[in-house]
């Protein structure tokens, strides 16, 4: 720590400084001062820890530095002072005191008192030091985490968790002011979701551009009657607090505009599209859960109305509460199921196109939309499961839209989702037939092999496998790119000729091979290899 030392006498200024062993306690003496003057200019250079000084000095007395010190606010609480007077004044070190001395030695102080008192000085000084940055680590945790809090609070509001009284109190102790006649209005503002063609970015860049656009809401939304945060669901989340004294549809005509020019302003920076849900009126503090359930129903809307919109709410009809369920043409939905069967995809997509026209454009609201998604799911589960798969082995990802439909969030998700799972069945379907007719023609191999001794026929192999000949000749064909006839022919010829260089006799080599005439199987092997069976040598 660093030391200054004040004191007109040369000799006794000159004994404190070098005569004490202030080095072997880490305390370095950074300046010599004569009287008040020159310590007053040394200190605002040194900025001493600790000051040892004298009361009675020629040009300025030790009082008079420590009250200029004090007013020129070159010294505060974690500077440490030391008088060394030769009276000894009440009046002294009463003042002494009120400036903040922490010690009052009384001269002729001996070297080891006035080094104690300099150590108690740096103990104290420490001390405060340790508990100050302490106390500074708390505020700046607490500074550092005050904007989490702040968002914790707005979705625990938004939740519902909180009486009016809870509110004003917590935000109170959480900078955001808010007086009990205030009214509010939320709305919740949500990037639309990536098109198929979207290049630029991925799903999982979805986080870092919901931030983008947090930030650009800060930047725009400007006025302090607006809080930015985001919900439990990482959407944006705007709580405009309306003054009690303003007419509430002009604030809300105000808001419609702020969360609009967001929207501009978002596909101008990001190139992307987002679209919001606004509650239909200001509300009370404690009203903040139902204003929040309004926006977020006002935004679920879009899959309805198209992205890139803000959507204010509407209370819903009385018919749409009922509700009249999905009607569909039988003869689309069998158009569909035989093209998934045969695995046809440019027949699957048409049907689907028509089912889409037929089912999907009828929805006036977002309950409607979905309940003809859930139509759609229905039909596909039952289908994917006839075949005896899972639906999460069929659909991969999407398996979460099947569980809740509504993540589908705007039309062209919804048809892009359809899409796929149109892709995902077909190509399921082909890949099963393509297993079966693997399975059946390695059924035939086998049985050729087995039977070789036998004369093997298209018919029999049909009969043996209970197929039809016509499919099993075509299938076989398909599979292997020779005649099954040829296949059989060429097994037949390969066997003879190993049998042969083995030492076989033609007679029994026949036999083998399933020729029961050994003439006409002499005849058929001198055709295939262009000697007769007898001059064949291995």
């Amino acid at each position: 720590m660093n030391l200054i030392i004040v004191e007109d006498e040369p000799r006794l200024r000159n004994a404190l400084a070098h005569n004490i062993p202030w080095e072997k306690h880490d305390i370095e003496v950074v300046g010599l001062a004569a009287n008040g003057l020159e310590a007053l200019e040394l200190v605002g250079r040194k900025k001493p820890d600790i000051m040892l000084i004298d009361i009675q000095m020629p040009e300025m007395d030790g009082l008079t530095l420590l009250r200029e010190l004090k007013e020129r606010r070159e010294i505060g609480s974690l500077t440490r002072l030391i008088i060394l007077s030769g009276h000894d004044n009440f009046e002294f070190a009463q003042l002494a005191l009120e400036y903040g001395v922490s010690k009052y030695l009384l001269k002729p102080a001996g070297e080891e008192e006035i080094l104690e008192a300099v150590l108690e000085a740096r103990r104290s000084l420490r001390s405060d030091l340790e508990q100050w940055q302490r106390k500074a680590a708390l505020e700046q945790k607490w500074k550092d985490n005050l904007p989490h809090l702040q968002n914790l609070f707005f979705i625990q509001w938004v939740g519902g968790k909180y009486t009016k009284e809870d509110v004003l109190k917590r935000s109170r102790e959480l900078y955001i002011p808010l007086q009990e006649q205030d009214r509010i209005a939320v709305a919740v503002v949500d990037l639309d979701p990536l098109s198929e063609d979207e290049t630029r970015f991925k799903p999982g860049d979805m986080e870092l551009l919901q931030f983008t656009m947090l930030c650009l809401a800060k930047e725009l939304l400007t006025d302090p009657s607006c809080w930015i945060t985001t919900d439990s669901s990482n959407m944006l989340l705007l709580v405009f607090v309306v003054d009690a004294q303003q007419d509430g549809k002009d604030a809300m005509l105000r808001i419609n505009a702020e969360v609009s020019r967001l929207l501009y302003s978002t596909k101008e920076v990001l190139k992307l599209t987002a679209s919001a849900g606004i509650c239909a009126t200001t509300g009370e503090l404690d009203e903040m859960g139902l204003l929040y359930a309004q926006a977020c129903r006002a935004l679920q809307e879009r899959v309805v109305f198209g992205h890139d919109l803000a959507i204010p709410y509407r209370e819903p009809r009385q018919d749409d509460a009922q509700g009249q369920g999905v009607i569909v043409q039988p003869n689309l939905e069998k158009s569909l199921e035989i093209a998934l069967d045969t695995a046809d995809v440019e027949k699957a997509m048409e049907a689907l196109k028509e089912l889409w026209d037929d089912v999907f454009t009828k929805p006036e609201s977002s309950d409607d939309f979905h309940e003809a998604v859930l139509y759609m799911n229905s039909f596909f589960t039952r289908l994917i499961q006839k075949q005896g798969w899972t639906v999460k082995k069929v659909v991969g990802d999407d398996i979460v839209f099947f569980q809740n439909v509504k993540l589908l969030s705007t039309k062209m998700q919804t048809w892009s989702l359809l899409e796929r799972t149109v892709k995902h069945i077909t190509a399921f379907m082909s890949e099963q037939r393509k297993s079966t007719s693997h399975q059946v023609v390695k059924d035939i191999l086998n049985l050729v092999e087995a039977e070789m001794d036998q004369d093997i026929t298209l018919h029999m192999v049909a009969d043996r496998l209970y197929v039809n000949s016509s499919y099993l000749s075509r299938l076989f064909k398909q599979e292997m790119g020779v005649a099954f006839s040829t296949y059989v022919l060429e097994r037949k010829m390969e066997r003879a000729k190993s049998l042969l260089q083995e030492g076989a006799k033609v007679y029994d080599c026949a036999r083998l091979v399933g020729y029961r005439d050994v003439s006409y199987f002499t005849k058929v092997f001198r055709k295939y290899w262009g000697v007769n069976p007898g001059e064949f040598k291995g």
